[in-house]
C-alpha cells in the first residue's frame, strides 16, 4: 500500500508532501491545476519514462520518492528479498531526473537498474489511463485483458516463449526444404573439402616445424664447404693459422737471450697454438661424419608445397587451415545428419509442438472459463451504469487448423451487440464514444476486482460519464477501495463526494513563477469543492445545500 510520496521540483510543483491511506482518495481541481502530477509521479517512481523537459524550470533535477508499506504484499516482499533490497516491511522507490535528462534509480536506498522499478512497481500499484478505452478497441488488449482476469499472465508468457522457439524451428525446417538442391550441393562440397582435408591431416604448429627444418636441410652444402674451408685455415694449409703461429714460435725462441718481458706472449701463442689445433681437428671430424639427407628435404619441400596449395586453394594462409578443417568438419556435421538435418528438424519441430501444446491447451481452457465468468460480471456493472440491454461478449475464435500462434491457440476479442436482437459486433463498429467510456470502465473494475496489486490508480476512467452513473462510478471505486487502495482523479462530484480522502489540487503565481498545491480536505473543505465541481465559481446557497447532501449521501451510502 501506498503511504506517503513526495515530489520536489517536477513540472510545476516544487514540492509536495502526501501522507495516504487504505480507502479510496481522490484528487480534483480546475483544470490545469497540475493533477496529473500526483499520477505521473507515481509513474516514475514506478520506472515509467523521464523527460528532461519535466524538470521544474530553474532547477537542477527533479526528485521523487514514494513509500509502500509492503507487510500485506507477500510477490513485492519476496521479490525485494531475492534481490537483497529487502528492509522490514518497507520500500522506498526513488527517482532523480536530472535537467540533462540523466535519470537515476533508487529502491530502500540502493542503486538499481530502471528495470527494477518496473518489476517491483508492478507488483506495487496498477495504473489505469484514461486513454485506456481507446486501446479497448484492439485485440491485444481482449487478450490481455482476459488473461488478467483468469489470472494466466504467466502461463500466457511461458506459451508465447514457446511459440518462439517452435517458430524457429519451423523457419530453420521451412528454408532447408526450399533449399534442398542448393543444400546437397553444399553438402557434397562440404564432404570433398573435409575429405581432402581429412587426407592432409595438418596439425598445429606443423607448418612452422617443417619451414624451420627445411632451412636447416636446404644449407647443408653451404655447412658442409664452409666447414671444410676453416679446417683448411686452421692447421692444413701451407699458410694455416697453426702454422703461422708456429713460425712466430720459432722467431721468438731464435732470441740469444731470454726476454722476461716475452714470456707471457710466448705462452699465449703456445695456448693458441694448442686451441687452433683441436679447433682444426673438429672442424676435421665435421666434415668427415656430416650427413647431408636430400631425400628428407625433398620430403619436407613436398609437404610444405601440398599445404600451401591447399591454402591458395581456399584462399586463406597457411596458418589457417587447421582452423579452416574444424570449422568446415562441424558444418558437414550439422548438414549431414546431423543437428540441422531434415530429420532432425523435423524432431525438434514436433517435440517443441508438443511443449507449445502442454502450455497452450490450460492456457485455452482458461480463457474458455473465464470467458464466461468475465461476460457475467461485466453485464452486472454494465447494468449499474445504465446499459441494462448492452450484451458483452467474450468471444474465442480458434485458430485455423488449430496452428500455433504467439498469443495461443485462439484469438480473443469482446463483442457488443448495443440493442436486443441485434448480434454481437467488434466494439469499434457499434459502441459510441460514451458507451465505450462506460464499458471500458466496467472491464477495468471488473479486472481490477481480481487484481493483486494492492493500490489500484484511475486516471479520469469517469470521463464521458455523467447524472445517475456518475454516482454508481463513484460506487464502485468506493467498494474497490474498502478492500485494499484506489487513487482517482476525478472531474465528477458524484464520484468526489463518496471517497474515504480528498485531495484538492490548485495552481498559484508568485513572482512570475507558476507553483501547484496538494491539499487534503476536511469535510468542509470537500463540501466546498464538491459545490465547487457543482456550479463553477459562482456559487449559490443552493449549490452548496446540494454539495452537503451529496457528500452526506456519499459518505452515508456505505456505513
Amino acid at each position: 500500500m501506498l503511504t506517503q510520496l513526495t515530489v520536489s521540483n517536477y513540472a510545476i510543483a516544487e514540492r509536495v508532501e502526501l501522507q495516504f491511506g487504505k480507502g479510496m482518495t481522490a484528487l480534483t481541481g480546475e483544470t490545469g491545476a497540475g493533477k496529473s502530477i500526483v499520477l505521473d509521479a507515481l509513474g516514475l517512481a514506478m520506472g515509467g519514462r523521464a523527460d528532461a523537459g519535466a524538470v521544474r524550470h530553474g532547477a537542477k533535477r527533479a526528485d521523487i520518492t514514494a513509500t509502500f508499506d509492503v507487510s500485506g504484499i507477500a510477490d513485492a516482499s519476496r521479490w525485494l528479498e531475492t534481490h537483497e533490497l529487502d528492509d522490514e516491511n518497507n520500500c522506498i522507490l526513488r527517482r532523480v531526473i536530472s535537467k540533462d535528462g540523466r535519470t537515476r534509480a533508487y529502491i530502500n536506498g540502493q542503486p538499481c537498474p530502471l528495470t527494477h522499478l518496473k518489476d517491483l512497481g508492478s507488483l506495487l500499484m496498477d495504473i489505469h489511463s484514461q486513454h485506456q478505452h481507446q486501446s479497448l478497441l484492439r485485440k491485444e488488449t481482449h487478450r490481455k485483458l482476459i488473461d488478467e482476469f483468469a489470472g494466466v499472465e504467466g502461463l500466457a508468457r511461458d506459451t508465447r516463449e514457446a511459440w518462439k522457439a517452435w517458430h524457429q524451428i519451423r523457419q530453420r525446417l521451412h528454408e532447408r526444404q526450399q533449399n534442398a538442391d542448393e543444400a546437397e550441393a553444399k553438402l557434397q562440397l562440404l564432404r570433398y573439402q573435409v575429405e581432402e582435408l581429412d587426407r592432409m591431416a595438418l596439425e598445429d604448429g606443423e607448418q612452422a616445424q617443417l619451414e624451420q627444418e627445411q632451412a636447416q636441410l636446404s644449407q647443408a652444402d653451404a655447412e658442409l664447404h664452409s666447414s671444410h674451408q676453416a679446417a683448411l685455415l686452421c692447421t692444413e694449409d701451407e699458410t694455416s693459422a697453426a702454422d703461422l703461429v708456429r713460425q712466430a714460435l720459432q722467431q721468438l725462441e731464435q732470441l740469444p737471450v731470454d726476454v722476461p718481458a716475452l714470456a707471457d706472449t710466448i705462452q699465449m701463442l703456445n695456448d693458441a697454438q694448442i686451441q687452433i689445433t683441436e679447433a682444426g681437428n673438429n672442424l676435421r671430424h665435421f666434415v668427415e661424419d656430416y650427413e647431408a639427407d636430400p631425400a628428407r628435404l625433398a620430403e619436407v619441400e613436398e609437404r610444405l608445397s601440398a599445404i600451401y596449395q591447399m591454402a591458395r586453394k581456399h584462399r586463406i594462409s597457411p596458418e589457417a587451415l587447421p582452423e579452416l578443417h574444424q570449422r568446415l568438419s562441424s558444418e558437414l556435421a550439422e548438414l549431414d545428419g546431423g543437428e540441422g538435418s531434415l530429420e532432425q528438424l523435423e524432431a525438434e519441430l514436433a517435440s517443441h509442438r508438443t511443449q507449445f501444446d502442454e502450455l497452450a491447451d490450460p492456457l485455452s481452457e482458461a480463457r474458455k472459463n473465464a470467458a464466461t465468468a468475465l461476460d457475467q460480471c461485466i453485464a452486472q456493472e454494465l447494468s449499474q451504469l445504465s446499459m441494462p440491454a448492452v450484451q458483452f461478449v467474450t468471444h474465442l475464435k480458434r485458430n485455423s487448423d488449430d496452428e500455433p500462434a504467439a498469443h495461443g491457440l485462439e484469438d480473443v476479442e469482446f463483442l457488443v451487440s448495443a440493442n436486443p436482437g441485434q448480434p454481437a459486433r467488434p466494439l469499434a463498429k457499434v459502441a459510441s464514444g460514451g458507451e465505450l467510456s462506460r464499458i471500458s470502465l466496467a472491464i477495468q473494475v471488473v479486472v481490477a476486482q481480481t487484481s493483486t496489486t494492492p493500490t489500484l490508480v484511475f486516471d479520469e476512467v469517469d470521463v464521458g460519464i455523467g447524472g445517475g452513473t456518475a454516482e454508481v462510478v463513484g460506487r464502485l471505486l468506493r467498494t474497490l477501495g474498502s478492500g485494499g487502495q484506489v487513487l482517482c482523479v476525478t472531474h465528477l462530484p458524484q464520484v468526489a463526494a463518496q471517497c474515504h480522502q480528498h485531495l484538492f489540487v490548485s495552481k498559484f503565481t508568485e513572482q512570475d513563477a507558476t507553483f501547484s498545491r496538494i491539499e487534503a480536505l476536511d469535510d468542509q473543505g470537500r463540501i466546498s469543492e464538491v459545490a465547487r465541481m457543482l456550479g463553477g465559481v459562482d456559487m449559490t446557497e443552493h449549490t452548496i445545500a446540494h454539495a452537503e447532501e451529496m457528500f452526506s449521501k456519499g459518505q452515508a451510502t456505505h456505513h
